[in-house]
């Protein structure tokens, strides 16, 4: 009784959208390379229940997870750019070569925790920059419609030893994606960067063909690691985990405002689900890992600065190597002090 009547407010509330009763005139074909386990699967099932209700059935989205549709990041992104896939989520290194700028969200250390994260992502200058540099890069094919959030902060995992500071890094291999600037931050900390496309990490780890990874807890756990050998975990939380939603543009810009405004809606539904997804899954993860024998670490405020300290060199090489690196990497240092500076003050007013 108490379903029902949740599902009767819900479709009240929606009934009071100006959008009148139609047909399905919309199918939107939504894709990401993960599954049903998965957060980006979560915001998907989000979009999808919203977008469809408020538009009244105007709009339809089919889901396909996996590589149903395209197999990785490139070639899903060429599909949102020549309109075979209208929806699509990316990593930074998914989609660094092609907006080589995004890999800002793997530059270390720079956001203290989720509120300044979130705070950033959708109440400063930054999405809209990254959105209209994307724009014009892609020649008005490829629009970022949101960033949310895939899988928490990426930490450093490994099937060898605790790492407490940088000098524990030196020796190892550690898987990282294609994208130049994991490599680099690796590269700054003494270790080995390897890139291994993600379905073979599980067997790289138990051969022996790398020894760590840069990944959050809960695809550590999902993706069984533990059972291939990784057993320690540091968590200096050093990049967050970010989902760069896109959808092709001109299917967006063909619809009429009120869709539009449904579908603009639906991702910011979305966002909030990703945003919350992950920190309820970490908890049985970090449970799972440990309760299995694995190694937590927590880096102290000192050892933090160590890593910080290593890391250095990064900045300067996105400036330096990244086109307009310079500009994005104020643009997104400036937003993180708008999100400290508003984040600080509720929490001042929240303690008084």
């Amino acid at each position: 009784m108490l379903t029902t009547t949740i599902k009767g407010l819900a479709v009240a509330a929606l009934a009071l959208t100006p959008i009148a009763a139609a047909a399905q005139e919309y199918t939107l074909r939504a894709t990401a390379n993960s599954n049903e386990n998965d957060e980006d699967y979560d915001g998907l099932i989000v979009f999808k229940d919203y977008v469809e209700a408020a538009s009244n059935g105007a709009i339809e989205v089919e889901i396909f997870m996996g590589t149903q549709l395209c197999a990785n990041g490139t070639e899903c992104l060429q599909g949102v750019a020549d309109g075979s896939i209208d929806i699509y989520v990316t990593t930074s290194g998914g989609a660094a070569g092609i907006f080589p700028y995004v890999q800002i969200f793997d530059l270390p250390y720079l956001m203290a925790d989720d509120r300044i994260a979130e705070e950033v992502l959708t109440a400063t200058d930054l999405v809209p920059e990254l959105r209209a540099r994307a724009l014009e890069d892609s020649g008005d094919a490829i629009r970022i419609m949101t960033v949310g959030n895939t899988g928490g902060w990426r930490n450093f995992a490994n099937t060898q030893r605790r790492i407490e500071t940088p000098s524990d890094m030196e020796g190892l291999s550690i898987r990282t994606v294609v994208a130049d600037l994991p490599q680099e931050l690796v590269r700054a900390l003494g270790a080995s960067p390897t890139p291994i496309p993600w379905p073979e990490l599980f067997t790289s780890f138990q051969t022996g063909v790398v020894e760590g990874s840069k990944n959050g807890i809960t695809d550590i756990m999902g993706m069984r690691f533990p059972d291939a050998g990784l057993q320690y975990v540091t968590l200096d939380r050093h990049a967050y985990m970010a989902a760069i939603w896109v959808m092709n543009n001109e299917t967006f810009m063909s619809m009429p405002e009120d869709l539009r405004r449904v579908v603009v809606d639906g991702f910011a539904q979305l966002q909030q689900a990703t945003f919350a997804s992950p920190k309820r899954k970490s908890i049985q993860a970090y449970e799972d890992f440990t309760a299995g024998g694995g190694d937590l670490y927590v880096p102290t405020p000192d050892q933090v600065a160590m890593f910080q300290e290593a890391a250095q060199p990064v900045y300067s090489w996105f400036e330096e190597n990244v086109d307009g690196g310079g500009d994005i990497l104020a643009i997104f240092r400036d937003s993180i002090a708008q999100a400290e500076e508003t984040i600080g003050a509720r929490r001042e007013a929240d303690l008084n």
